[in-house]
């Protein structure tokens, strides 16, 4: 049987020579339905995605000659990742070429945030120089929480070391502490925290994490910066939090209103929605943390990496 793999999202060009060099063969469909596509699986070795749709047991009960599933981006929430090990499936992901971009991305929110940039940008385009309305607040000294402490998270704390701050972080999992960041609780984020920026993989402790219970808990007004998953936020616990100035501000590059393709929102007119907008303190940008030139190749030569260590 021919190696051939089936591109179901399009990616970097790099990824489809460097496959040719071993030897496989590239198929592409970034049209079929879900259904057309699992009519086809028997055809190939491999399988190349990114957010495109859910890969679930039926899908991977017709993937009879598939060896690995490779994910080209951060989380594989859209991988049924345990039937694929039952399976023999072996599922790639690709976080590590990204999370330079993500890390920047969350330095220049928060600095945005902070400091009013974007709000008094706004109003400058209106006409409007105002200046004591919009006096900034210094990261140096302030105590910076971050819940996930993987490549994203790693990539965060060490862009802040150079700006005197107090970072510590909370991760299911040990041994995880470095030069940049000290291990701690959840409890002592929420006691110590000036700055909470998550960083972790959707799963089903962490969805909602922020929500009204984990604000309450929370010794002092903070700012918020996600650039994880918008699912770990509750927007309406955050809205209120923002109304009651329990948050100071939010930066978010994703969003609870996502499809599962995070290539649109599922309801862009919701109220929620609309208050975050019109919101002074509110930051957000389209799911584009880790979407930059750079990271485009980055991405792909990790696949390329990790689909020759199987070989």
């Amino acid at each position: 049987m021919q190696m051939k793999i089936l591109h179901l999202d399009c990616t970097h060009s790099y990824l489809y020579d460097e496959l040719e060099k071993l030897g496989y063969i590239n198929d592409f469909d970034f049209k079929s339905s879900k259904k057309e596509i699992e009519n086809k699986l028997d055809n190939y070795t491999g399988i190349i995605i990114r957010s495109r749709f859910v890969i679930d047991e039926v899908f991977l009960n017709k993937a009879k000659n598939i060896k690995f599933i490779a994910r080209i981006g951060s989380g594989i929430e859209n991988i049924d990742v345990a039937f694929a090990k039952l399976k023999n499936i072996k599922i790639i992901s690709t976080p590590e070429g990204n999370s330079n971009a993500v890390g920047e991305h969350a330095i220049g929110m928060l600095l945005s945030l902070m400091n009013n940039i974007t709000k008094s940008d706004r109003e400058f385009s209106k006409g409007i120089w105002s200046r004591e309305p919009n006096r900034g607040c210094e990261l140096q000294n302030k105590t910076i929480g971050l819940i996930g402490y993987g490549n994203t998270g790693k990539s965060f704390s060490k862009k802040l070391s150079g700006f005197n701050v107090n970072v510590i972080f909370f991760d299911v999992k040990t041994g995880l502490e470095d030069e940049n960041a000290k291990s701690v609780s959840l409890k002592e984020i929420q006691k110590l925290a000036d700055i909470v920026s998550l960083h972790t993989s959707l799963t089903k402790e962490s969805i909602g994490i922020i929500n009204q219970d984990f604000i309450n808990n929370c010794a002092k007004p903070f700012w918020l910066i996600n650039t994880a998953r918008g699912k770990c936020v509750n927007t309406n616990h955050l809205i209120e939090a923002l109304k009651e100035k329990k948050i100071l501000g939010v930066a978010l590059d994703v969003l609870e209103f996502e499809k599962s393709s995070f290539e649109n929102l599922s309801n862009p007119k919701d109220d929620s929605l609309k208050y975050l907008m019109e919101s002074d303190n509110v930051i957000i940008t389209p799911h584009i943390a880790g979407w930059t030139k750079e990271s485009k190749i980055e991405l792909v030569k990790v696949a390329i990496d990790k689909i020759k260590k199987l070989e």
